[in-house]
């Protein structure tokens, strides 16, 4: 599942139609091992948009499921419905919910006889930094919160969890090879985007060299004038971060 560099890449389609989803997708060229269907384009299209990528390659849905155990558990098993192959849950909504999304998604997989979709636990958003941690009452800034949210999601036996690059090699050394890392906030050396709301923000070569085992990227692709060449470039990256790892 995460075996090539092409495998490790996932491009978010984040666009507000099913139609602009098509536009890109055509553009994308040999494309991605995965692709992300976020809550943008889920909401405007539901269950299609999910088809759509699934013609294509993975799909990673990222809702960020976060409510009560039942709510959550009823989400899990509707999307997996879906052949999904990963699916996103905030680790802050606690032990009960993890679980309940877990057991979910296992009942929903039997019932179909297809694989369950790896459920991966958010930790924190790569929008936010120290100061919007404490703003919302969390004590010994990002480091110490991921570092909680890593050992929950883990105890609880979640595939894996999404953070920053820059947590990825602490995340590694604590959880050891077959935990899944899922980093975003991925950006070119010389990204100039405008309106960009990440700040804790990494190249895939760093990521990749960090542990991370699957990068997402959407808007350095998305408003590349070559998307497919962006794709490609990305995949080198990642490439060579993977041959830059620790022995």
């Amino acid at each position: 599942m995460f075996e090539s560099a092409r495998d490790r890449l996932c491009v978010g389609l984040d666009v507000p139609s099913l139609a602009r989803a098509e536009e890109v997708l055509a553009a994308f060229g040999t494309g991605p091992g995965w692709l992300k269907v976020g809550s943008e384009l889920f909401g405007a299209a539901g269950p299609a948009a999910v088809r759509a990528a699934a013609a294509r390659a993975r799909v990673f849905l990222d809702l960020k499921l976060h409510d009560i155990p039942n709510t959550v558990a009823r989400a899990v098993a509707a999307a997996s419905g879906h052949g999904v192959a990963m699916l996103t849950v905030h680790t802050a909504g606690g032990s009960q919910m993890l679980r309940a999304a877990l057991d979910a998604a296992a009942e929903a997989a039997a019932r179909s006889g297809g694989p369950r979709p790896l459920l991966v636990g958010v930790t924190v958003l790569t929008s936010m930094g120290e100061a919007d941690l404490k703003e919302v009452g969390v004590v010994g800034g990002v480091g110490s919160q991921v570092a909680r949210l890593v050992d929950l999601a883990q105890e609880v036996g979640l595939d894996g969890v999404v953070a920053s690059a820059g947590e990825a090699a602490a995340i590694r050394a604590r959880v050891g090879p077959d935990f899944r890392i899922v980093t975003p906030g991925i950006r070119p050396a010389d990204w100039s985007g405008a309106g960009d709301d990440q700040t804790r923000v990494a190249t895939a070569q760093a990521a990749a060299a960090a542990g991370a085992d699957l990068v997402v990227v959407a808007r350095p692709v998305l408003q590349a004038p070559d998307p497919a060449a962006a794709i490609d470039g990305l995949v080198a990256e990642i490439e060579a971060g993977l041959g830059a790892r620790p022995a």
